[in-house]
């Protein structure tokens, strides 16, 4: 009896309960009937009150189901499932064999096919890719170990157990690491990994209490035995002719006092470097960063007027080879960030499947290509891609999205919002918990080596020894007449060595 009387007493209650929250409901959606007949913002929720709001979330949650459920494996943009996929299988360090057939169309227009060789060499003939050298007229050159490398993310922009996982990644992997433009942390040092730091118009890291370039900053950063390289940062490719923006609430104390500015402030660089405004200032700047830290010093840039290059590099042979940057990076108009106006992201820049081979053959027309290092950059995360880029014309290649796949990113779209769900772009110390810096280090290695791997052997099956000698003419290009054509006949020019 006493059972029964407990079994009434909690349906009674339940059933309050359910009437209470059926009344909070009522309550709230007559609430919200009220604010949407009342607001004069949205003309949906205006008309058609309460359920309008369901076409914002439906939206919003639209990008996420069609990644899973209805686009197929290669229809996405920015980066399609096919390819986030072989980011995942290399970063597990699992096999990465495909079977049945290719999801890929072969004869969309543009699309790259490699050409194989009739004998190509065995495997215990192929070469193992050798260290190039980068900056021989410093008093430090680089011996950089290999061709392809972590792009520019700062601290800030990343998280810092992101940026903890890339350092100790890149140090097992062997690549070199780029900062980016918003210094040098104590994370990027953590894995011992080679580093290449980048100089923003911001200054961020080198700034004097002016916000001007400051020499004592260069030298202290010097000191750093990882520390190989610096990079002025003229323009990339998701935003040419806008500096880097970092919203204020990723602006906290530690990432305030390493970029030398103001906390809880949105950060926004000029839109270039007040002190270079032409070929002459940005080679006296070259020059001047090279003479303090004695490393090499490059810049990297987003290809629109050709002709501008031109006459920069005819600058260079005037004042002598010694005088030229040690490297350029190449960064398509394709490239990404973490926040971009779209105009600037959509529509301005060259892409780097224009952009490479045109300013490798720049630099080799005017007797530059061997003394100046092209470094490409821009949606280049799968072995194919790499391959290309190297035969196109490129001595390396950098990533970035890649390597952020390889962390565990699944494209969210948030790196912008402070709320990305993997704690890569976030500093919201919940989300960063689901990011452990040992686990995804080795994800970051496997990504990278098996990138490596898998390019070296594109290049021997084109009959090369090693990729840097991956050529044009190993590379055809779809047209629209459903015929392919040589890479070399797009761009036709004799080979050299090193790069292309």
């Amino acid at each position: 009896m006493l059972f029964m009387d407990v079994v009434a007493n909690t349906l009674q209650f339940l059933a309050i309960l359910f009437v209470i929250v059926l009344g909070l409901i009522g309550m709230a959606a007559i609430a919200m009937f009220v604010i949407d007949r009342t607001q004069t913002q949205d003309a949906v929720r205006r008309n058609y009150p309460v359920i309008g709001r369901f076409r914002k979330l439906f939206t919003e949650l639209g990008e996420f189901f069609r990644q899973y459920f209805f686009a197929m494996d290669r229809e996405e943009m920015p980066f399609n499932r096919a390819q986030r996929d072989w980011v995942a299988r290399a970063a597990s360090g699992k096999g990465n064999t495909i079977a049945f057939g290719s999801t890929r169309s072969l004869v969309q227009i543009g699309t790259p096919t490699f050409v194989n060789a009739p004998f190509p060499p065995l495997e215990e003939q192929a070469a193992i890719t050798k260290p190039l050298e980068i900056g021989p007229y410093c008093k430090q050159p680089y011996a950089a170990p290999s061709f392809f490398n972590i792009s520019g993310m700062s601290f800030g922009a990343l998280s810092k157990p992101a940026v903890q996982a890339l350092s100790a990644g890149a140090k097992t992997a062997g690549v070199w690491l780029n900062t980016g433009e918003g210094g040098l942390s104590p994370y990027h040092l953590e894995g011992g990994c080679d580093v290449v730091f980048q100089i923003g118009t911001a200054k961020y890291g080198v700034r004097d209490v002016k916000g001007g370039l400051s020499d004592a900053r260069l030298r202290e950063l010097a000191q750093h035995s990882v520390v190989k390289m610096f990079e002025l940062k003229l323009a990339q490719g998701a935003k040419p002719g806008k500096g880097g923006i970092l919203p204020a609430a990723k602006v906290n104390a530690e990432i305030a006092a390493i970029r030398g500015i103001e906390e809880g402030k949105a950060s926004i660089s000029p839109n270039r470097h007040r002190d270079i405004s032409n070929a002459d200032e940005l080679l006296d700047m070259i020059a001047h960063i090279r003479a303090v830290t004695g490393k090499p010093v490059g810049f990297k840039t987003v290809m629109g007027d050709y002709q501008a290059m031109a006459e920069f590099l005819d600058k260079v042979v005037e004042r002598g080879v010694e005088a030229a940057p040690d490297f350029i990076t190449i960064d398509g108009g394709d490239g990404g960030t973490g926040a971009a106006p779209m105009p600037l992201m959509d529509l301005v820049g060259s892409p780097l499947r224009e952009s490479l081979p045109r300013v490798s053959d720049l630099l080799y027309e005017r007797g530059l290509r061997s003394r100046v290092r092209l470094i490409a950059s821009g949606k280049l995360i799968n072995p194919s891609d790499v391959a290309w880029a190297l035969g196109a014309g490129a001595d390396f290649v950098t990533a970035a999205r890649g390597f952020m796949f390889s962390l565990g990113c699944i494209q969210a779209m948030k790196c912008n919002k402070n709320t990305c769900p993997t704690g890569i772009t976030t500093h919201d110390a919940r989300l960063q918990k689901g990011l452990v810096p040992k686990t995804k280090a080795e994800k970051v290695a496997n990504y990278a080596t098996g990138i490596i791997h898998e390019v070296e052997t594109l290049a021997h099956s084109v009959g090369a020894n090693e990729p840097r000698e991956i050529r044009r003419k190993h590379i055809r290009v779809m047209q629209a007449s459903g015929y392919s054509i040589s890479l070399a006949r797009l761009y036709p020019r004799p080979d050299v060595l090193p790069g292309n």
